[in-house]
């Protein structure tokens, strides 16, 4: 493991300078999950859920997350992101909601806290949605799944 870049000499926190570095394409993807009750997948399914459309709703606050984590991150970076998209797919077998996000950029650092800031809104967000119907549900399994890019190339995470 390479030493913390986000501490100085000192060890304060401090904002990584990246000027030097070059422009290039990066990418991530990350996921998670909601596990909740049957019914509540059924009313997320349906369109039942009295606060309106879930899975719509919170593809959307995944994508407005991605564009503010350095509001919300210390020392992030602010990033003009090409890309966000956000999947809010049913599962059965969980049962509950399986979300995806994928991020892409061209610039001088990743965009890993980007992609992971997407799925854990979108989760807290679908939470927020149906907690009424069902609030002993649970966000699980948030992880970044693979990046592309950046001097350190290409990671992707063990399968589960």
């Amino acid at each position: 493991m390479s030493t913390l870049t986000h501490l100085d000499a000192a060890g304060a926190a401090n904002m990584v300078d990246v000027s030097d570095k070059a422009a290039t394409a990066r990418t991530a993807r990350a996921e998670g999950v909601v596990v909740m009750l049957p019914e509540t997948l059924r009313l997320i399914r349906e369109g039942d859920a009295k606060k309106g459309d879930v899975i719509g709703t919170a593809r959307l606050a995944g994508i407005m997350a991605a564009k503010r984590t350095h509001e919300l991150i210390p020392l992030c970076h602010p990033l003009l992101l090409t890309k966000v998209k956000v999947d809010c797919e049913p599962d059965d077998a969980l049962p509950g909601l399986r979300v995806t996000a994928e991020v892409r950029v061209t610039g001088q650092t990743g965009v890993e806290m980007e992609a992971l800031t997407a799925v854990s809104l979108a989760c807290l967000t679908i939470y927020d949605m149906v907690k009424a119907a069902d609030r002993g549900m649970r966000i699980e399994g948030i992880r970044l799944l693979e990046k592309d890019g950046g001097k350190s190339g290409s990671w992707r995470s063990e399968p589960r």
